[in-house]
């Protein structure tokens, strides 16, 4: 069974009993096109009722049950009232003539207006008789002519009927059929009313043609006809229940008789006889086609028909069909209910008695007709579509009742179709007059269902009731003739746009004094934006005063209107009627039939869920629907933004039935991809709609859609006093968050109207939202796909609204995502000045500059501006020194490099502290020499004033040599022992020991100067500086005293050793025999590498040094140490030592033992020397003789010389 949508009423008038169904969901709606039709002359009768309608060119014919036609002419509506509606004046009242029926017959009136605009007549059918009138003004023409006894007239070709209203010059005529109680009729209409043939069909009451084929029907069953050549396909009964008659077989083709003749004008009557079966040949299969049969047929001779069988007169008494009256009376009274009289019903025996139904015709296509078959008239009706062969073509449809008419509209193949003339072909419909049960009573409406649809196995049905009928009154429904163009001004205000204004008067100064009681960042940031407001729009509006003229908003709105009103427009051409008012049964655009199942669903007391569940529905209903017309694109995009809205509204309301993850979803697609303005979704949030940016020109978006934002703006449930984000629940935020990013890629696309604000607010809006949902985030630096990181992302790809973004950023305290702002901006200055202010202790939230000093001082190494290297590489400088000398150093930077002597000179006068580091820099790590005795003055500074004013120190220091002298060896030598003990932040330790590393290196300086710093520390105490005495001793050559102060003051015996091994050069130097490397043994192989500045130390040199030495030796305190250093000096190194002044100098009462190995050596090495010494000599005497005897030899070979 098929389902029926609830009733939809369709009303102009205010005063509707259903106003809240105006403009319903189904296909159509209807129009005023004459209200309270004056069909009384006096205005006295009230049974009076309209029976027939017919329109042309502003022409409105209606036919009466008191036998009148009115003429109305219409007159256009003022151009410049553009929702003025036409109105009619009566032109004229015309009593068509008739011949007066009999006493057992009706006087139904004006029963049919069949207008012919392409010969400029008109056949009128009243009281069962035709005259005929000139268009338009409706004036008696073909002197007295008329046709009686007809039960009706029409049959024109409806495949001419789309293409004729405009006349043509020296058309042929207009081929129409009378129905006359014998026969039908074939006349031509053009400057007369000529008969061309005769086809003996008795009984027809209604009859449509397409080209030659006509389809029929009598009170019983229907029929196709061809014209030309008299054939007959019997179809099917009116009514189920009803029997085919004798000699008919439904399906089979049937030649029938005919006739042809001229109009005769006798005054005698056609009496009313029984209808006789024509003979034809044999009957023949149901396979067989009329079109067969057409093209094998022999035409026959046509034969003059008998006068006084002639209908058309001048004059005579008519003659109602008494079956046909007896019919419509039946149908009449069961329509309203009753029991037909026993004498009108007709008995077949002891069967059931069919139901009087009027049989109904319809073609949707140029092949098709539609045909309508029941049982009774309260019972379901069945619609049967055949083609030109009488074949069944498509499944049935069903009417809930029998039809009193029935309409079709629309089609692929309909051109007169009531639609909008931009639109696609749209669906075709069937519209069936009925009554239906309802609590109150019958209602008498339309049903309303596809006809074309053949894949919907439950199709849905319409219902639609003229407003304020009288529930008494049938429904009346007819294509007219002529169309009439429309609009709806319905459209006109949805699809208009119009300004949004989402903020009144003054309401952001209210929501910036009222924030300011509340909380001090947010307000303080508000008042900058209503300063950066104002300043925007000044501007924006300043550059463009000049192409604003002063009504350029009313010129907009006219303009935004006459672009609506175009597409408003529709067609119309199904006429209905019921008592007094006539309305245009037009086309129910798509936008206005979703816009009313909105409004449904929104006044619907459901539940959010199920609301929900419906808006989602809607869209589903067009979605993947490609727009085929401009009006259904803009249709896709005004229901899509305001279901948009209306979704976004019950999510923010949404606290006891939250939306799910796949619903949010889908709200963010739709909210996107209908481009409905970001700004107007965000006016509509508190807490964030003060982020819109709107100028002078404004937002303008369609008024529905503007409509119910300004709805929920001035309802309760909108939070007027919440202008804080943190008011916004973490779900609303994190819709913003994903809906802005959405938005955002939109960016550079050109159809974005006012690019400009909308991406402003856009940025600030998600900077907002990010800068809110990220205060919970942990300190630090952003982890992958979270909050933090978005921010960054936005930041860092640029804003539009860069100056808001500033006072957002320093309201939150986020100062390192501004200085990320600053950088997307190439803003090095503002860069830097905003990472001095983290790193100097100004409030940051997110404590994301890890390190800040070091990432400045990367930074200076990428920017190519010389004066900020140098400001922030100072300031860097007085913090860090050891960092801040880095920048000055930079060899890599894009920046200008700074010469050492001008880095040295900004360093002394605005950085004093960090000369030394970057003096280390110049020295160790560049090899700068130059800078040695400064930096050795440095360093000396250092350590004296340390000595000087610290008591402690100086402990440390003396504590150092007592503690290194009671090493037992081997032991490190002392620069060694410092450095392992060398507390990590004392700066006058690590400085000591720099200043021995240059001191004992290969550099020129001042040693007097030194001497004398180091002899300033006398007054405190003595020997404080003692390796710093013997180098400077080494170097004047004062070694006696330096190895003094290495063997009794420091004890390091070894660094003795390697002093008197380089020749007295230096101590620390790299000539400086490693840890655990064995001493060199001999003077030959072992001597120390070549000195950059001299040559290395000769053999006497070195004995000199170690005779001194080994009197330091000889003079140690310690008797142990005295014997033990001793004797390893001698065992080692004797072979610089002469045995007899070893002898000489040592004790008497020392054992031989002691130095028993340096005399077993030196004994050793003489008796070598001795045997050397032989062997040399011996070599050398061999020599000599070999010299000799060469040289005889050359005489002898020279000869004798004489001199003369």
């Amino acid at each position: 069974m098929s389902s029926l949508t609830p009733a939809s009423v369709a009303s102009d008038s205010q005063s509707d009993k259903h106003p809240l169904r105006d403009f319903g969901t189904g296909p159509f709606v209807l129009r005023t096109l004459f209200a309270d039709v004056p069909l009384s002359e006096d205005g006295s009768r009230d049974d009076i009722k309209v029976n027939c309608v017919e329109y042309l060119d502003s022409h409105l014919y209606v036919g009466t049950s008191d036998s009148e036609l009115l003429h109305f002419f219409q007159v256009p509506p003022d151009p410049t009232d553009k929702s003025g509606a036409p109105t009619f004046i009566l032109a004229s009242r015309l009593r068509p003539a008739f011949a007066e029926p009999t006493s057992n017959t009706t006087r139904p009136g004006v029963q049919q207006i069949l207008l012919l605009p392409t010969v400029g007549k008109a056949c009128i059918l009243c009281n069962w008789t035709v005259t005929f009138y000139s268009l338009p003004e409706l004036s008696p023409v073909f002197g007295t002519t008329q046709v009686k006894n007809c039960s009706w007239v029409g049959g024109i070709d409806l495949n001419e009927v789309g293409l004729d209203n405009d006349g043509r010059a020296g058309s042929p005529g207009v081929t129409i059929l009378l129905s006359l109680n014998r026969k039908i009729q074939v006349v031509n209409i053009a400057d007369g009313a000529r008969p061309i043939k005769k086809i003996d069909f008795a009984g027809s009451t209604i009859s449509l043609r397409r080209d030659s084929i006509a389809c029929v029907a009598d009170s019983r069953s229907y029929a196709l006809l061809e014209i030309n050549q008299q054939l007959k396909i019997p179809l099917m009964s009116i009514s189920s229940l009803d029997e085919p008659q004798p000699g008919n077989v439904v399906g089979q083709a049937q030649h029938i008789s005919g006739s042809s003749g001229g109009l005769l004008r006798s005054n005698s009557s056609a009496q009313s006889r029984p209808q006789t079966v024509s003979p034809g040949p044999p009957a023949h299969r149901r396979g067989t086609s009329l079109g067969d049969l057409i093209t094998a047929a022999t035409r026959r001779q046509e034969y003059r028909v008998p006068e006084d069988d002639d209908p058309i007169s001048r004059q005579g008494t008519p003659g109602t069909p008494p079956e046909l009256a007896a019919s419509q009376k039946a149908l009449e009274e069961t329509s309203r209910g009753n029991t037909p009289a026993p004498e009108a019903q007709v008995t077949r025996g002891a069967k059931p008695q069919p139901g009087f139904l009027k049989p109904l015709i319809a073609s949707p296509t140029p092949e098709e007709f539609l045909l309508v078959t029941g049982t009774a008239p309260l019972e379901p009706g069945i619609g049967i579509f055949v083609n030109l062969d009488g074949d069944p073509t498509r499944p049935t449809i069903e009417f809930d009742r029998y039809p009193k008419e029935i309409a079709v509209d629309g089609g692929f193949a309909d051109m007169s179709s009531s639609r909008t003339p931009f639109g696609p072909e749209e669906e075709g419909y069937v519209l069936a007059s009925m009554g239906r049960e309802f609590a109150d009573g019958v209602h008498y409406g339309l049903e309303i269902q596809r006809w074309d649809d053949e894949a919907e196995s439950d199709p849905t049905k319409y219902w639609l009731e003229p407003p304020n009928a009288d529930l008494a009154h049938n429904v009346g429904i007819r294509s007219l003739r002529g169309t009439e163009n429309t609009n709806f001004p319905e459209i006109v205000d949805k699809l208009c746009r119009r300004r949004f204004v989402p903020f009144s008067s003054g309401s952001l100064d209210a929501s910036t004094t009222s924030l300011r009681s509340f909380d001090s960042r947010t307000a303080s940031s508000m008042e900058r934006m209503s300063k950066e407001r104002e300043l925007f729009e000044r501007d924006a509006d300043s550059q463009s005063e000049d192409s604003l003229p002063d009504a350029w908003q009313a010129t907009r709105i006219a303009e935004e209107e006459d672009f609506a009103r175009r597409l408003s427009g529709s067609t119309a051409r199904l006429a209905v009627w019921s008592g007094k008012n006539i309305w245009w049964a037009v086309r129910n655009p798509l936008i206005l039939r979703l816009d009313a199942r909105l409004e449904k669903t929104v006044a619907a007391p459901n539940q959010a869920s199920t609301e929900r569940r419906e808006l989602f529905s809607i869209l589903n209903s067009f979605r993947g629907q490609d727009a085929k017309s401009e009006l259904e694109f803009l249709t896709f995009s005004y229901i899509r933004q305001r279901v948009g809205i209306l979704l976004l509204t019950s999510f923010l309301k949404s606290e006891d039935t939250p939306f799910s993850d796949s619903e949010l979803r889908a709200m963010e697609e739709i909210l996107v991809d209908s481009l409905l303005d970001p700004r107007v979704v965000l006016s509509l949030i508190p807490g964030i709609r003060n982020e819109v940016i709107e100028t002078k020109r404004g937002m303008w978006i369609f008024g529905g859609v503007k409509s119910t934002a300004e709805e929920f703006i001035a309802s309760r449930g909108f939070d007027k006093g919440s202008s804080t984000p943190n008011a916004l629940s973490q779900p609303v935020l994190h819709f913003l968050r994903r809906f802005l990013t959405a938005w955002r890629r939109k960016k550079g696309f050109g159809s974005v109207p006012d690019e400009n604000e909308v991406f402003r607010t856009v940025d600030a809006a998600l900077l907002t939202v990010l800068l809110e949902l990220d205060q919970h985030s942990t300190p630090g630096p952003a982890k992958a796909r979270s909050v933090r990181a978005e921010l960054y992302e936005l930041v860092d790809t640029g804003v539009e609204c860069f100056n808001r973004a500033e006072t957002l950023l320093e309201s939150h305290h986020r100062l390192y995502v501004l200085s990320r702002l600053y950088q997307s901006r190439k803003m090095v200055a503002d860069v830097l000045a905003t990472w001095k202010r983290i790193i100097e202790g100004e409030r940051d939230d997110g404590a994301e500059l890890i390190d800040g000093e070091q990432r400045v001082r990367e930074y200076l190494a990428k920017i190519s501006s010389q004066a900020l290297v140098q400001e922030y590489g100072i300031w860097l400088a007085n913090r860090n020194p050891k960092l801040g000398v880095q920048v000055f150093a930079e060899d890599k930077g894009r920046a200008p490099k700074f010469e050492p002597s001008q880095a040295v000179q900004l360093l002394r006068e605005q950085a004093p502290n960090a000369v030394k580091y970057y003096l280390e820099y110049l020295v160790f790590g560049k090899g700068h020499t130059i800078y040695v005795n400064e930096l050795i003055t440095y360093y000396l500074d250092i350590v004296v004033t340390r000595l000087r004013t610290s008591a402690e120190a100086r402990e440390v220091v003396i504590s150092t040599y007592t503690a290194y002298r009671a090493l037992h060896p081997p032991k490190p030598t002392y620069r060694q022992f410092l450095t392992d003990n060398a507390p990590v932040d004392d700066e006058a330790w690590h400085s000591r020991l720099r200043l021995l590393q240059l001191l004992g290196g290969n550099h020129d300086y001042d040693l007097a100067v030194i001497r004398d710093r180091i002899a300033s520390l006398d007054s405190v105490a003595e020997d404080l500086l003692v390796p710093e005495t013997i180098i400077l001793d080494g170097r004047e050559r004062k070694h006696e005293n330096a190895l003094r102060l290495l063997v009794h003051h420091l004890g390091d015996y070894d660094t003795a050793v390697a002093y008197c091994l380089r020749g007295g050069a230096s101590i620390y130097t790299i000539y400086q025999t490693p840890q655990n490397q064995p001493l060199p043994t001999s003077p030959e192989g072992l001597k120390a590498p070549k000195r950059r500045e001299s040559m290395p130390p000769t053999q006497d040199q070195q004995a000199r040094l170690f005779r001194a030495l080994l009197g330091e030796f000889l003079e140690l305190e310690d008797v142990s140490d005295r014997v033990e250093q001793t004797g390893l000096l001698l065992e080692k190194f004797g072979q610089w030592f002469d045995v007899g002044d070893v002898l000489s100098a040592i004790p008497d009462t020392w054992s031989v033992d002691l130095v028993a190995g340096f005399l077993v050596k030196a004994l050793r090495r003489i008796v070598v020397e001795k045997n050397e010494t032989t062997v040399a000599r011996s070599l050398s005497s061999a020599q000599n003789l070999q010299t000799q005897h060469d040289l005889i030899v050359r005489i002898e070979e020279k000869g004798p010389s004489i001199e003369t």
